[in-house]
């Protein structure tokens, strides 16, 4: 269950201890059957025998991309696409390694001659799932230069933030967005460029697909470090604006070795989708690192929502041999007369975003025969713990530790504690610091130093681990909200509720949700010249400011009006006070 930030990964049922839960999936559980896997004899071996040699330089265009190129045109891999995209409306997009590898490379030059972009300049990409996405990723993997992926919701205000926060040059974004762009362009200083993916002209903007047509595919690849920042994420803060995490050219482009390999455990012949956001580090995972390392075709939907019957429709028509998605979109999944549609090809299930409720697991099962195979990380990491074939499957469990990562459950003070005393995930990171894990957070060293406890990586979520070895999640540290595998910062959602001139003060907590697994729930206390206002009508207000606002993911769902807010004796707001009365916990 990546967490789209990083430190938080979602309970499944706060209102239940941990133990209390693991009863509870007992009573569940029933002979999960072991499916068997096509890279490795078996999860003991699998730790035992994994080694990943780092070299000085490294590129994924280069060492791996243009391998496959080269293995494609030696008959020696299927048939396989390297890229098979489809919009549900009859349009289709098929592109071989070859053809991406000549495509990327125009691309790259347009980058660098039309754009006047340098090895290390920083460039924005806010695009929906159309394939010059995955154009622009390994563009920039080619040129050098540093993506940032952003999701479309993102606002006027979301994008002057991120362009000014990381000095980025160059944007890349469609019709939909460029009008905000356009707004806020003159308050960024070091954007001098900016690509539109559209068929009309705009002013002041190079048109990709018009310059696609004249840009040469001749391009020769920079020779990056591995150590050198390959890619920026944006992600939200409990206290504080959103961060960057800087991943480096091997800690996603050979990390993520550890989650096609062994947890999606995919092999050339296999055709992955991956249903997340473009803007968020699943998709590097599951959408361009993790299948194209292996050799395996990505495909991609273009759905500008989650909708189940298509979602169905797809699995059904197309030859999908692995699925991953959010334990929301499973949920809904599962409600839908499943028996009309017959998922011929599909053989491996993956389940990431927040923890994923037993009970859909087992629906799941019964309907299609197939277990689904959890996995836990953040933006911060490759694979922390996952649910691994070969293995036997418990219910509710995030599984073992992955290879990347020596994982401990620690007490406040950095020690290891034994199994079933529940404390904090850690991932040792001394002496030696693994390969999967991010560099720091950039121009933010108290921030990054805030992450290290003794020789450990503290995840920032709470859990502990069983006798056999499995880890388990209680809750976050923190007060991140996940829905619908959307991560949250409460203080992103407070900020913008200060702007409406009905609020004194609010805070944003998660509330529990049978669909989405929790939702944001904003306690506002009103200004006084409100109070007589029409409560339900002021609801649909401050719901709709925020939804214009900032990303409409981050709306409150649920709002409710209180005299006060729980205080400490210094006046912070104990969100952990309200978010106990959300789930009642006692």
């Amino acid at each position: 269950m990546i967490s789209h930030r990083s430190r938080g990964s979602v309970t499944m049922n706060m209102l239940l201890h941990a133990k209390c839960f693991q009863h509870l999936v007992r009573a569940l559980h029933k002979d999960y059957r072991t499916a068997t896997p096509q890279n490795f004899p078996s999860y003991e071996s699998m730790k035992q025998d994994f080694k990943l040699e780092i070299p000085e330089y490294f590129n994924f265009a280069k060492d791996v991309l243009d391998q496959w190129t080269n293995m494609e045109k030696a008959g020696k891999k299927p048939s396989n696409p390297a890229l098979w995209w489809i919009n549900g409306n009859g349009e289709e997009v098929r592109w071989s390694f070859e053809e991406l590898g000549s495509l990327s490379r125009q691309f790259a030059n347009i980058l660098t001659d039309a754009c006047g972009l340098q090895r290390g300049d920083r460039v924005i990409v806010i695009l929906p799932r159309i394939p010059e996405w995955w154009l622009a990723n390994v563009a920039c993997l080619r040129t050098g230069t540093v993506l940032i992926p952003g999701t479309t919701q993102l606002t006027k205000k979301d994008i002057l933030y991120r362009l000014q926060t990381s000095k980025a040059k160059c944007i890349i974004t469609n019709d939909v967005l460029a009008p905000a762009v356009d707004a806020i362009a003159p308050k960024c200083e070091n954007l001098h460029s900016k690509l539109i993916v559209s068929q009309n002209s705009r002013e002041g903007w190079g048109n990709l697909k018009e310059m696609m047509k004249h840009a040469s595919d001749k391009h020769t690849c920079v020779k990056t470090k591995h150590n050198e920042i390959m890619a920026i994420f944006f992600t939200s803060g409990t206290t504080g604006s959103p961060k960057m995490t800087g991943h480096t050219h091997s800690s996603f482009g050979l990390g993520l070795s550890i989650n096609g390999r062994f947890w999606l455990d995919l092999i050339p012949s296999d055709v992955m989708w991956n249903t997340s956001d473009t803007g968020w580090a699943k998709s590097a995972w599951s959408s361009v690192f993790s299948p194209w390392i292996q050799g395996a075709c990505v495909f991609a939907h273009y759905l500008p929502r989650f909708e189940p019957t298509s979602i169905l429709q797809t699995l059904s028509k197309f030859p999908i041999t692995v699925f991953c998605s959010a334990p929301t979109a499973y949920r809904m999944l599962v409600q839908h007369d499943m028996t009309r549609y017959k998922l011929k090809s599909l053989k491996h299930c993956v389940s990431a975003g927040e923890p994923i409720n037993p009970d859909v697991t087992e629906q799941w099962r019964n309907k299609t025969g197939l277990d689904i195979y959890e996995g836990y990380g953040q933006t911060e990491t490759v694979l922390i713990c996952g649910n691994f074939k070969g293995m036997k499957i418990k219910p509710g469990s995030m599984g073992k530790p992955s290879p990347a990562f020596d994982v401990k459950i620690l007490d406040a003070h950095g020690n290891i504690l034994p199994p079933g005393e529940e404390g904090d995930i850690g991932i040792r990171v001394l002496p030696n610091r693994p390969f999967g894990l991010f560099t720091h957070y950039v121009d933010d060293p108290s921030k990054t130093a805030s992450t290290v406890r003794g020789n450990f990586y503290i995840t920032g979520d709470r859990g502990y681990m069983d006798e056999d070895g499995y880890f388990w999640f209680v809750a976050r540290s923190d007060d991140i909200i996940l829905s619908s595998g959307y991560r949250i910062g409460p203080f992103e959602v407070e900020s913008v509720l200060a702007e409406h001139p009905s609020v004194a003060e609010s805070a944003v907590v998660s509330s529990p949700d049978p669909i989405r697994g929790e939702v944001v729930k904003a306690f506002i206390v009103l200004n006084p010249d409100y109070e007589s206002h029409d409560q339900e009508q002021l609801k649909k207000e401050i719901q709709e400011h925020v939804k214009k606002t900032t990303a409409p993911y981050k709306y409150p769902r649920k709002v409710e009006f209180i005299p006060e807010l729980p205080k400490t004796v210094s006046g912070k707001i104990k969100r952990n006070e309200l978010r106990k009365k959300e789930w009642k916990i006692v």
